[in-house]
C-alpha cells in the first residue's frame, strides 16, 4: 500500500516549484542578474540556494563570492525582473496542481501554504495564478522567526488549520522544506523539480511523486480524515 493510502486531516504545500512553476524561470533571472554583476552564477551554488529563505541565500552567497557580493542589490534586481516576467508573462501553474487543490477542497480538505518567501510575493503570485482563494491560510517568511528548513513554517500552519502535524501530508520540491516537514512531524511528498532527491532526502520522504498530478489517486484511495 503506497504511504499516501492513510487517512489525513489536512494538506501543506510549498508554492515556489511546488505549486508554481517559478523556479525555472528564478534560476534564469538568477544567472542573469550575476552575470550583469560581474559574477558567474553556477549550477551548484544555485542548486544550493533553491527553496531557500532570504538570510540563508545571502549566506550561501556571500560564501561562494566573498564578503563583497553585493547581495542587496542582486536581490532588488532579481525581484525586479521576476516581476516584471510574472507581469507580462503571468504566474505559471505546476502540472497538476489546480485540479488537485480543487478537489481536495471539494472534499472540505483544510489547505494551507507554507513558503519561505515574503508575504507580498506570496499573496501576489498566488493571487496572479487564480490558487489564493483555495486555501484556508498562508504562512510566509514574514509570520514566522524561524524559516525552513526548520520546522516552524509548517507547524505554523497546522496550528492555524487546527490539525495535529502528525495528520498532515505536506508537498515539497526541494531540499529544505523536505527537511523543514519531516521536521514537523508531517508525511512529506516530494515532488522534484530542479533538484532530484538525494540518499539522505529520500529517506526523509513518504513518497517521491514526478508531479502532482500522480497525487490525485493516491491521496483519495481511502477517506481522507483521520477523525482526530
Amino acid at each position: 500500500m503506497s504511504p499516501l493510502a492513510q487517512p489525513f486531516d489536512a494538506v501543506i504545500f510549498d508554492m515556489d516549484g511546488t505549486l508554481l512553476d517559478t523556479e525555472s524561470v528564478f534560476r534564469s533571472i538568477v544567472f542573469e542578474v550575476c552575470t550583469e554583476l560581474g559574477y558567474e552564477m553556477r549550477d551548484e551554488v544555485h542548486a544550493s540556494i533553491v527553496g531557500s529563505s532570504h538570510e540563508a541565500t545571502e549566506r550561501m552567497l556571500v560564501e561562494a563570492y566573498g564578503a563583497t557580493f553585493p547581495y542587496t542589490l542582486f536581490d532588488e534586481k532579481c525581484r525586479a525582473a521576476m516581476h516584471e516576467r510574472t507581469t507580462h508573462q503571468g504566474v505559471p501553474v505546476k502540472a497538476g496542481a489546480r485540479e488537485l487543490l480543487t478537489a481536495l477542497r471539494g472534499r472540505d480538505v483544510p489547505l494551507a501554504v507554507a513558503t519561505s518567501s515574503r508575504r507580498p510575493h506570496a499573496t501576489r503570485h498566488l493571487s496572479h495564478a487564480g490558487l489564493i482563494e483555495l486555501f484556508d491560510t498562508v504562512v510566509t517568511r514574514d509570520d514566522v522567526a524561524n524559516p525552513k528548513p526548520h520546522p516552524e513554517p509548517y507547524l505554523t500552519a497546522a496550528a492555524r488549520l487546527g490539525v495535529s502535524p502528525g495528520n498532515c501530508i505536506a508537498f515539497e520540491d526541494s531540499h529544505s522544506g523536505v527537511r523543514a516537514a519531516h521536521a514537523a512531524g508531517m508525511r512529506t511528498v516530494m515532488v522534484p523539480d530542479l533538484v532530484g532527491p538525494t540518499e539522505e532526502i529520500a529517506a526523509l520522504c513518504a513518497a517521491i511523486l514526478e508531479s502532482l498530478s500522480h497525487a490525485h489517486d493516491a491521496l483519495f484511495a481511502v477517506p481522507q480524515t483521520t477523525g482526530d
